[in-house]
């Protein structure tokens, strides 16, 4: 087609996010396999790479917007624009759960921490008793230093014994079919339940030398 000389892309082709050291594809393809293509970066250099005229340029790329170039009958055509993003990741998925207590009482705040390692871009998710009325409440700390760590904390406030319960997260890999959860069990309840029956009086007298004994139930 000399007047569509480049495939259209969809908006989730123009948005490339490739691990650190691994290859990536360009996708601007054309109409006509024989067609001469450049590909160039944003400050408009000739960038060389790899062309297949069913994928488009392959090759390491640095992080940044990517143009192709193509000319039909003396007229020059651009592609749609595409952007590298250069995420690091690992292989592997490290997580941990932290809890800083598992044991409540109703009204008091539940906080539980998610936390992802060495991995920039992880798709996560909760799953906890009250996730369908949505009570909880979830924030993202990207920490950079002095190491890669995505920290998920979810909180959920005044505590009900209905949000006692299996408090999952799920972490899945940016790239790769690679997915790790953690568990912790909560447990909330409707009071305190630890009662104290003292045996003896709010002031008590001893004589020098003598030993007494203060006797106290715990229930």
């Amino acid at each position: 087609d000399p007047d569509m000389p480049f495939v259209p892309s969809i908006p989730e082709d123009q948005f490339i996010l490739v691990e650190e050291g691994d290859p990536a594809v360009i996708p601007c393809r054309t109409s006509d396999p024989d067609a001469q293509v450049t590909l160039v970066n944003s400050l408009d250099k000739s960038v060389h790479a790899l062309y297949d005229t069913k994928q488009g340029f392959i090759g390491n790329f640095p992080a940044g917007s990517y143009t192709c170039k193509t000319m039909v009958k003396g007229v020059e055509f651009k592609s749609d624009e595409f952007l590298i993003y250069i995420i690091r990741a690992t292989s592997q998925l490290p997580v941990e759960i932290e809890a800083l207590k598992t044991v409540y009482k109703t009204g008091e705040t539940i906080v539980v921490t998610c936390v992802v390692f060495d991995n920039e871009v992880v798709n996560l998710q909760w799953n906890y008793p009250g996730k369908v009325k949505e009570k909880g409440q979830i924030k993202l700390d990207d920490i950079k230093v002095p190491s890669q760590k995505l920290v998920y904390t979810l909180t959920i406030p005044e505590a009900s014994v209905k949000d006692t319960g299996d408090y999952e997260c799920t972490a899945r890999h940016a790239t790769k079919e690679v997915k790790e959860n953690k568990k912790v069990v909560i447990t909330v309840h409707d009071k305190g339940f630890v009662h104290l029956e003292p045996q003896f009086s709010p002031l008590e007298a001893v004589n020098l030398h003598e030993v007494k004994n203060f006797v106290v139930d715990v229930q």
